[in-house]
């Protein structure tokens, strides 16, 4: 069975509504698409590190609730779990504040058994972060040199801004790895000042990886591939409680596609046809709106025992 694995951090996010705390849950970037693709039934493993706390224990129990194989996310005694403050505005979006314990950014894991055809997902600035190139770059050869497909969620965020010099080499690394690379306007906008899907695919991206999926926020997502592939995918009106989960679920949904669909590494390599592009962004548009439907960082269970029953 082909299986998931994604690497990451582990925050409890502390969500603020007009001023006052309204829930607390779980999250992470690549964190929030993982515990919704092991909702649709999906073979998942995260790799990552808790503390050894109340919040980590909050956290590993939670993945292993949603059918995330935790076996390879270290515990360590003298450290402090991640914790962060998601403030909603009138549009649902989140703004945040992080709070990390500074005396451990470094990560220790043996890795996961990984197949050919396997997916890796990663991202944020977990993916660039200079004291953890080592042991990202370690997995993405690994998992390479097997055969997976690796998917690359750019997600820079503007508290990252004077860090773009600093972690480029890591970036062009990372892209030049994946299979395909998603990304949105405001992620583009923060590393190359470009806000044009087409000005960042054709000077920033396509040198290295042939696959691009450019969103923005509710406005159409643009795809490129091999080619001259390039389409428009108009995002379905939604209802918000909050996008804090949005893109990791459109990355979830996208995932969940490529196993759904039966997509191989070959197939990517040889160019995916225009409706095997289709069904892969429905997919991913589905599992982002489920999301925002709520106030948590995941599709519902409901929407994923659904998913689970069709696969």
């Amino acid at each position: 069975m082909r299986k998931v694995i994604g690497i990451g951090e582990t925050v409890l996010d502390i969500i603020f509504k007009n001023g006052k705390p309204i829930e607390a849950v779980p999250g992470g970037s690549t964190f929030n698409g993982i515990v919704s693709l092991g909702r649709a039934g999906i073979n998942t493993t995260f790799i990552s590190e808790t503390g050894n706390d109340r919040v980590g224990e909050y956290v590993r129990n939670f993945l292993k609730e949603n059918n995330v194989d935790t076996s390879d996310i270290n515990v360590y005694p003298e450290s402090k779990s991640p914790i962060s403050l998601a403030f909603l505005d009138e549009k649902n979006n989140a703004d945040y504040i992080f709070y990390r314990d500074q005396n451990r950014d470094h990560m220790d894991f043996t890795y996961p058994e990984i197949n050919r055809d396997d997916i890796i997902v990663f991202g944020s600035f977990y993916a660039v972060n200079p004291a953890l190139r080592p042991q990202v770059a370690g997995l993405l050869e690994y998992a390479q040199s097997r055969g997976a497909i690796i998917y690359y969620d750019v997600n820079y965020r503007p508290a990252h801004r004077n860090d773009v010099m600093k972690i480029t080499p890591n970036l062009i690394d990372n892209l030049e790895f994946a299979d395909i690379v998603r990304g949105s306007r405001e992620d583009f906008a923060e590393l190359y000042k470009k806000d044009s899907a087409e000005r960042v695919y054709r000077a920033e991206t396509s040198f290295y990886c042939k696959r691009l999926i450019y969103t923005d926020g509710p406005d159409p997502v643009t795809v490129f591939s091999d080619g001259g592939f390039h389409k428009e995918y108009p995002m379905p009106a939604t209802e918000t409680v909050s996008t804090i989960g949005a893109g990791d679920n459109f990355n979830a949904g996208f995932i969940y596609g490529l196993i759904k669909y039966g997509v191989t590494r070959d197939d990517i390599e040889r160019g995916l046809t225009e409706d095997m592009w289709d069904k892969l962004i429905g997919c991913a548009a589905d599992f982002s709106a489920d999301c925002c439907k709520d106030i948590f960082n995941y599709i519902s269970k409901e929407f994923g025992k659904q998913l689970a029953l069709d696969n």
